[in-house]
């Protein structure tokens, strides 16, 4: 059964990496969002196996920290395993504070520990 994936706030070259690397190492099904407005009734009416979530959203650069904080902050949402995409340490960090799981960096794709994080949630 394939595993349910939003992606939040990529420009379309990253999510097109991003979908390309989860379809090719997981049975993953990769819906997208733009911003908190598109992503949270699809939070509210569907289950997602894994949020990620841009550190900078390309429609308007806001912060996908704040993603992070509103769904980690909501009863009915914080469950959802959320990792914020970064090549950042710090705000890996930042994000992990606020109740996300390790992310990674859109440089990171053939690094191993990528792909065992994914792994958690995607297999």
């Amino acid at each position: 059964m394939s595993k349910r994936v939003l992606d939040i706030g990529q420009c379309d070259p990253d999510h097109s990496s991003i979908r390309r690397y989860l379809t090719e190492k997981f049975d993953a099904e990769i819906d997208r969002a733009e911003k908190w407005e598109d992503a949270e009734p699809k939070l509210r009416s569907d289950t997602y196996d894994l949020v990620l979530v841009n550190r900078k959203l390309d429609v308007d650069y806001s912060d996908g920290l704040d993603i992070i904080k509103k769904v980690k902050g909501d009863p009915d949402l914080q469950s959802t395993p959320m990792m914020l995409v970064t090549n950042f340490a710090d705000h890996q960090d930042v994000a992990v504070a606020a109740g996300a799981e390790r992310g990674f960096g859109k440089s990171e794709f053939d690094a191993p520990e990528t792909y065992e994080r994914l792994h958690r949630f995607l297999t």
